[in-house]
């Protein structure tokens, strides 16, 4: 039986503090083996500086390394030189996605879209990287409908994406009828679905809100239950999260892409719940 595929996502530190425990974070997860370690972008390119220095890092200490890139507020001579950077680096792999404005920038930049920067990372590098785009089994908060979601999906696949992580949520179903929908579209795009572990339900709550990831009722009225109660939110969290994992991979998930909010601990005890270590 083949080895389960993991990968971890980090986002940038922002002080010299974050930058020591994101190293020893890293260290930790090391043991599971991931295929990749991802680094997150903030909105218009705000952390490029520090999203590289993480991924030189990564690179740096033999593990491969995944920069997040996000076209909106971007130029093409800004990627162009991002690439080449990232090359010489030796990155051989790279999420391209749409990304944000930063709150109070009105120009989009050079691209509007993702598959827009796919498009250009190929058209430039050719095959020098492995190129991952987002997945949005929920849906994307700003898309018209289901449909018009799933032809931004096959936009982003036609224009050379070699696979998909998505956003993270909590209903399987959401998961599995995705893929079969874009199965139908004959895509064979694998679909990795992205894993929230949870530490705080209110901070979840609010981050889910937000960015259109829905917490089914029951799980927000169980966690509601709970209180103050940490030790039971996050003993709930990981039942929740594990049987969450099980399932989709039983039915057929290529992989699990983990949201590590620059923690070990949660990440570390699912996979080994899941007999991945």
């Amino acid at each position: 039986m083949a080895k389960t595929e993991i990968s971890i996502e980090f986002f940038p530190p922002q002080t010299p503090d974050g930058d020591e425990k994101l190293r020893a974070t890293r260290d930790k997860l090391a043991h599971l083996k991931p295929a990749f370690f991802s680094v997150t972008y903030g909105a218009g390119g705000s952390t490029r500086e520090r999203t590289f220095a993480a991924v030189k890092e990564i690179a740096a200490k033999g593990f491969e390394a995944a920069p997040h890139l996000s076209c909106i507020g971007s130029t093409r001579a800004g990627i162009r030189e991002i690439l080449s950077d990232y090359a010489a680096a030796g990155i051989r792999r790279i999420v391209a996605l749409r990304g944000d404005l930063p709150s109070g920038v009105g120009d989009p930049g050079e691209f509007r879209y993702a598959n827009e920067l796919v498009e250009f990372i190929r058209a430039e590098t050719g095959d020098r990287f492995r190129i991952e785009v987002a997945a949005y089994p929920e849906w994307h908060p700003q898309a018209r409908s289901p449909q018009d979601d799933l032809q931004a999906f096959k936009r982003k696949v036609e224009a050379g994406a070699n696979s998909a992580i998505t956003q993270y949520f909590y209903n399987a179903e959401a998961y599995l009828h995705y893929v079969d929908a874009v199965r139908a579209m004959g895509l064979d795009t694998p679909i990795v679905p992205g894993i929230m572990p949870i530490v705080s339900f209110y901070k979840l709550a609010r981050f889910s809100d937000a960015c259109g990831a829905e917490i089914p009722r029951w799980m927000r009225r169980k966690f509601e239950s709970y209180g103050d109660d940490t030790e039971s939110i996050r003993a709930f969290g990981l039942d929740v999260v594990t049987a969450l994992c099980e399932r989709l991979l039983a039915n057929g998930a290529p992989g699990l892409h983990f949201y590590s909010m620059n923690q070990a601990s949660l990440t570390t005890a699912i996979c080994e719940r899941l007999k991945l270590v």
